[in-house]
């Protein structure tokens, strides 16, 4: 009887995954979603040997092994709110997943107004509100953050480790959802509504990166050689304030990881993913890059991110949802060019298939926080972004964006699309327009609604020629559309 008990209680502080043969990688877990309509990779290693078969959904499938690892491939299933049992089978081993449901599922990153999480916007109503199982998520939350101080031996072995992030499925209930993305939140949840199936973000951000962090090695290795070494530091794409920062956090140690490294940020938080068909990407990032002037260059690391991204995920046209940068009250050098950096969002957005850049113009901060406090209204513009641009679904999910201009005489015109209901939301002449004869010298203009256009003019210029609107790190704008959304900001950038 005691060897019985004695056999038991030892039993019991053996962790369940030490007797497990078969296990599944981390990504693969209770309460997942996987993505409706594309096949599904399940992988994993075991111990046994002999075949071994995934049964999800009706299908059962024997996977690959080789050297200890396991791969099966799922055929495109259709949407399923209902939870199943995924099981993993090998001779008397077996592994269940439970819960596991198919819709779509979207990843969401960028840097700290992507990472800003619910329980810091003040919005108790959704902080408390009631669970809803169809909306689920994985919150990968940072190990490690970039404050201003020195790392510590812990900070410094978590980042050689490479154990950036962790995280796991979540159920949408009032206990886990408080630390997740706001903006990812908040774009699921009304994803979900308008779609009416299963909706999942996976979500991994860091305050502060560059573009540079979440760049794939593939991409490193072929165009940014020099940033693949120890004096990445030293690199023209680090801005200031992330040079300066990286160092404070690891003094003179070129060779210490640091999040900020070119690729780190990816391989640890995204590159765990890519096996996995994902619906789209939510991408909400640029503050840092805009401190560097050179456009060019800011547009050719977007340019490569993305299709860098795409690549990884073995899909051309991966949908990529930018958020523009929004207004800022802020008159430093670290601001300046956050208007020339909405025009290579912008950018991005016509010259790649299936780029989006969704314009937050009007939802920045009044004051100098680069965190702008309205989430809310960003996450449910990219969800009624996404269910428009990538579901097909009939609804406005843009303001009204210049088309064509129309000089004549001294006065120039400016076309819109998305323009229905074209007015003001303070009932005054639209601002924020201004005009030039040559491109290069612009002044303030008087604007006019006209229709589905707007009619510029200026005493200053006699001839106009060029228009730009909303070229300003900040500004009160009131052009908006019948479902009020703001103008998209418009420049002809000589």
């Amino acid at each position: 009887m005691k060897t019985t008990v004695l056999f038991y209680a030892m039993l019991s502080l053996v962790p369940l995954g030490a007797m497990a043969e078969i296990k599944t990688d981390k990504i693969y877990a209770d309460h997942m979603v996987l993505q409706q309509g594309q096949p599904v990779p399940i992988t994993g290693t075991c111990d046994g040997k002999g075949k071994l078969t995934v049964s999800f959904n009706g299908q059962e499938v024997q996977a690959e092994v080789k050297k200890g690892k396991w791969r099966a491939v799922l055929t495109p299933m259709q949407a399923n709110a209902e939870g199943q049992t995924l099981t993993i089978t090998q001779g008397k081993d077996t592994l269940e997943l439970q819960d596991v449901l198919v819709g779509e599922v979207w990843v969401a990153s960028g840097q700290s107004n992507m990472l800003w999480r619910l329980n810091q916007t003040g919005d108790r109503n959704s902080l408390q509100e009631a669970d809803t199982p169809l909306f689920r998520f994985y919150h990968s939350q940072p190990q490690v953050h970039t404050n201003a101080r020195a790392y510590n031996d812990k900070e410094k072995s978590i980042l050689k480790n490479g154990e950036m992030y962790q995280g796991g499925w979540c159920l949408n209930t009032p206990q886990t959802r408080a630390t997740m993305s706001a903006v990812g939140y908040y774009f699921g949840r009304e994803l979900q509504k308008q779609l009416g199936v299963p909706v999942a973000v996976v979500h991994a951000s860091l305050g502060g990166s560059e573009m540079m962090a979440w760049m794939p090695q593939a991409v490193l290795k072929k165009k940014y050689r020099e940033c693949t070494t120890a004096r990445w530091l030293d690199s023209k794409y680090m801005s200031a304030w992330v040079r300066g920062r990286a160092r404070q956090n690891i003094g003179t140690d070129l060779n210490a990881p640091h999040p900020y490294q070119p690729g780190y940020l990816f391989k640890t938080g995204i590159a765990p993913w890519v096996d996995l068909p994902v619906a789209g990407v939510i991408w909400y990032q640029g503050e840092s890059d805009a401190e560097i002037a050179d456009m060019e260059q800011n547009y050719a690391l977007l340019r490569d991110l993305i299709t860098g991204w795409r690549k990884e995920f073995d899909r051309k046209d991966l949908p990529f949802l930018q958020v523009e940068l929004p207004r800022i009250n802020d008159k430093s050098a670290l601001r300046a060019y956050w208007p020339e950096f909405r025009t290579v969002q912008r950018r991005a957005a016509t010259k790649l298939n299936k780029v989006y850049a969704l314009t937050t113009i009007d939802l920045g901060s009044t004051n100098s926080d680069v965190h702008p406090p309205r989430k809310l209204e960003v996450g449910s513009r990219l969800a009624t972004l996404a269910a428009a641009e990538v579901y097909g679904k009939e609804a406005e999910a843009s303001g009204p964006a210049v088309c064509k201009t129309e000089p004549r005489g001294n006065t120039i015109t400016l076309h819109y699309t998305h323009a229905a209901g074209l007015k003001t939301t303070d009932g005054a002449a639209p601002v924020g327009f201004e005009v030039s004869a040559d491109g290069k010298t612009y002044h303030p203009a008087t604007a006019r609604i006209e229709g589905e256009t707007v009619v510029l003019e200026s005493a200053e210029v006699k001839s106009p020629k060029y228009a730009r609107y909303a070229w300003y790190t900040f500004m009160n704008p009131n052009l908006v559309n019948a479902a009020g959304l703001p103008a998209v900001p418009y420049a002809v950038v000589k």
